[in-house]
């Protein structure tokens, strides 16, 4: 299936129709709004009518673009997926030698926290729906971080070729580094009650990622 084709796909109502400007208007409404009420409530408490009435429209309409609440979450967390390829880009096309290698490894760093806090709503309800065995939802988390896990592990297999970064097995290191990036996203907020500043935690974490990809120290003075 093309990308087109694809998109067009995801956009087909439930009855199987491709809706027009004012459909897909509508559709994004219901999808903007199911994202809002993630943020001050819990999924499993949103109702199709608490939807449809936030939208201005009725639960016969949500129906004719979802089958049910958990469709609709379905289609932000792809789309979430999708906003994550800017995190394979900057490991792509990032620089990992020296102090512009680090500063790679930062930026890396800040582009999970900020996908973590832009997203958070969403990724909350793919965890949950993980954990409970949803493969829908596992699959697209699978997709948001084997993306970057396997740009890693190229990045370091590249230093191994130059006999730099030796002893560890590519892909299990990348997963190990992206596994603490998302974990470290995913809880930073709660950092601050620990005692730990935003800022120092992310300067540790970018320069494990340095370390782990690289095999070398970072930059003393970053």
């Amino acid at each position: 299936m093309t990308e087109q084709a694809a998109e067009v796909d995801q956009l087909r109502a439930s009855d199987g129709r491709v809706p027009g400007r004012r459909g897909r208007a509508t559709r994004q409404r219901l999808l903007d709004c199911t994202a809002e009420m993630l943020r001050t409530t819990s999924y499993r408490a949103i109702k199709v009518i608490d939807i449809a009435r936030e939208a201005g429209t009725s639960p016969a309409t949500f129906y004719q673009y979802f089958a049910d609440v958990e469709a609709a979450i379905l289609v932000l967390a792809e789309e979430m997926a999708a906003d994550g390829e800017r995190l394979v880009q900057l490991v792509r096309e990032g620089t990992w030698r020296g102090k512009a290698g680090y500063r790679t490894a930062l930026a890396l760093t800040d582009a999970f926290l900020e996908f973590w806090d832009e997203h958070r709503p969403v990724l909350r309800v793919v965890d949950l729906a993980t954990d409970e065995g949803d493969h829908r939802f596992r699959n697209i988390r699978v997709k948001v971080l084997n993306a970057v896990v396997r740009e890693l592990a190229a990045v370091i297999a590249r230093f191994q070729e130059e006999g730099r970064n030796t002893g560890v097995e590519p892909m299990a290191q990348a997963g190990t580094l992206v596994a603490t990036l998302a974990s470290v996203a995913a809880h930073h907020a709660g950092f601050e009650y620990w005692g730990f500043r935003t800022d120092d935690v992310r300067v540790s974490v970018a320069r494990t990622v340095y370390w782990g990809t690289t095999g070398q120290r970072p930059p003393a003075d970053g």
